[in-house]
């Protein structure tokens, strides 16, 4: 909304608490704080200790309350709230029914949007996106071009960033990565510290933890789990209900699935086929066009 902040529009006022312009349908408290260059419009309340200042401008039915801080030029619109100590800076946008609250930051040019929420001391930054009804507590960094949807949660000391997507009901948790253009998406699971990048995806109600990796075009998937120091990479998959673990490797175009087990420091790479109820253990190599079963 542009308008000349050295004048006082029909329709509005100035704050007696900072001399912002308030529109007269929207609801500023006394003790709450509107900096002379900020705007609240609309039907927009502003309660409690809360400040909104430089040339922030809170609008719709937004509520901006407790002690939380909204400053530089962003923006509060729709039915979204901010509370308790959370800040909304820079250019960052808090809009459809969002929650930002506890000591969460949203910052850079961040949005977040329907009834997204963040929380505790979570930060989210850059030009990530968290929407729908997805929610980034804890410690977790959202950052980037990073987005985070659907029902998705990145929690505990997680981090989401480069162009990572988490959606649908996936968790990302503990002191877990997802980077690169990695998905995480389905019911699966990335925790402990396990990384997921480049453009690998987990999805389905595949788990990814302990210090694992998945990295490249990897793919895992159906209810397959890596951990333990295992690497998945290159374009292989692991799937079904398949584990790798321990120091195991599988990689190039390498297929794991069924029951099959690969662990200790065993590999299997080329276009290789670990299946059935195969166990491929210690220093075992299974390369080329190899298939394995049982």
């Amino acid at each position: 909304m542009n308008m000349n902040m050295n004048k006082i529009p029909e329709g509005w006022h100035r704050h007696s608490n900072g001399g912002g312009l308030v529109q007269d349908t929207a609801k500023v408290e006394p003790e709450a704080y509107v900096g002379k260059d900020a705007r609240v419009f609309g039907n927009a309340r502003v309660f409690g200790n809360a400040r909104v200042f430089d040339n922030a401008e809170v609008s719709g039915d937004a509520r901006v309350f407790g002690n939380a801080r909204v400053l530089g030029n962003a923006e509060v619109s729709g039915n979204a709230w901010v509370s308790d100590f959370a800040r909304v800076f820079d250019n960052a946008e808090v809009s459809g029914n969002a929650w930002v609250f506890g000591n969460a930051w949203v910052s850079d040019f961040a949005r977040v949007f329907g009834s997204a929420r963040v929380s505790d001391n979570a930060e989210v930054s850059g030009n990530a996106e968290v929407s729908g009804n997805a929610w980034v507590f804890g410690s977790a960094r959202v950052f980037g071009n990073a987005r985070v949807f659907d029902n998705a949660e990145v929690s505990g000391n997680a981090w989401v960033f480069g162009s990572a997507r988490v959606s649908d009901f996936a968790r990302v948790f503990d002191n877990a990565e997802v980077s690169g253009n990695a998905w995480v998406d389905g019911n699966a699971r990335v925790f402990d510290n396990a990384e997921v990048s480049g453009n690998a995806r987990v999805f389905s109600n595949a788990r990814v933890l302990g210090n694992a990796w998945v990295l490249g075009n990897a793919w895992v998937f159906g209810n397959a789990w890596v951990f333990g120091n295992a690497r998945v990479l290159g374009n292989a998959w692991v799937l079904g209900s398949a584990r790798v673990s321990d120091f195991a490797r599988v990689f190039g175009d390498a297929r794991v699935f069924g029951d099959a087990r690969v662990f200790g420091n065993a590999e299997v790479s080329g276009n290789a086929r670990v299946f059935g109820n195969a166990r491929v253990s210690d220093f075992a190599r299974v390369s080329g066009n190899a298939q394995v079963s049982e």
